[in-house]
């Protein structure tokens, strides 16, 4: 079966994101010169953290969904975007192109798997 661009697209976009933000918060954090900043990073950091661990997981189930065409994964993966933006609006702009290739993709890859089924059933009878 075909792998899924849009999938391929979603999950690149979100590592990309994820490594960004990971990055920023916890740089932040460590290169405070001041105490009052470095204990202001982390309060923001920890504010944030939620969105970044749904993130992840988001990354996570979108990476399977791709590399197996498991529809299961592509949709928990979309989902998980939709409750990252969720947690946390401000950066909500940064996911938007997740979600809908991510949602595209699961239906796509539904799709072609309910044809294959098809396929499969004809050629059964």
């Amino acid at each position: 079966m075909k792998k899924n661009k849009l999938l391929l697209a979603s999950a690149i976009l979100g590592t990309a994101y994820l490594f960004y933000i990971v990055y920023y918060f916890f740089n932040s954090v460590m290169t405070a010169s001041d105490p009052l900043e470095a204990i202001g990073a982390g309060i923001a950091t920890a504010l944030v953290a939620p969105h970044m661990f749904i993130l992840l997981l988001a990354v996570i189930f979108n990476w399977i969904g791709w590399s197996i065409n498991a529809t299961w994964s592509a949709l928990t993966g979309a989902i998980l975007y939709c409750v990252s933006a969720f947690l946390f609006l401000i950066y909500t702009p940064f996911l938007v192109l997740q979600i809908i290739f991510s949602f595209v993709g699961f239906a796509k890859v539904r799709k072609q798997k309910m044809a294959a089924v098809n396929v499969a059933n004809v050629a059964a009878h």
